[in-house]
């Protein structure tokens, strides 16, 4: 069960960071950067993509942060976990609006038990 974040002890929870900024600046950011270390290794690891030089008069699309503690049934932490996903809303109808960006989850994920 998650704690409850906003008991008497909320102060001794650890937060979610809502951008990069915070979770390097926070108490945990040990943590986070190890998180976000994991998610650029497993990028690499699975050949999510590649390095290419940007084309001229193009604007890359822009990225962030996605923080979640992940917490055991007991309520102790399991880990923390750190998503980098592009900021696909930025998309532009005429420029890059039939660019296909998809979104990759487990199966496990999304099965309902």
């Amino acid at each position: 069960m998650k704690p409850d974040r906003y008991s008497a002890h909320a102060a001794l929870i650890p937060f979610e960071p809502v951008s990069y900024a915070y979770a390097i600046s926070c108490p945990d950011k040990d943590k986070w950067i190890e998180a976000m270390n994991e998610e650029m290794q497993s990028h690499d690891e699975n050949g999510t993509w590649i390095l290419v030089d940007k084309p001229q008069n193009v604007k890359p699309m822009d990225c962030r942060w996605i923080f979640k503690i992940k917490y055991n049934k007991d309520g102790s932490i399991e880990r923390y976990k750190a998503r980098i996903v592009v900021k696909g809303y930025k998309q532009q109808f005429g420029i890059d609006y039939f660019e296909t960006f998809a979104a990759v989850c487990r199966y496990e994920s999304t099965s309902c038990y």
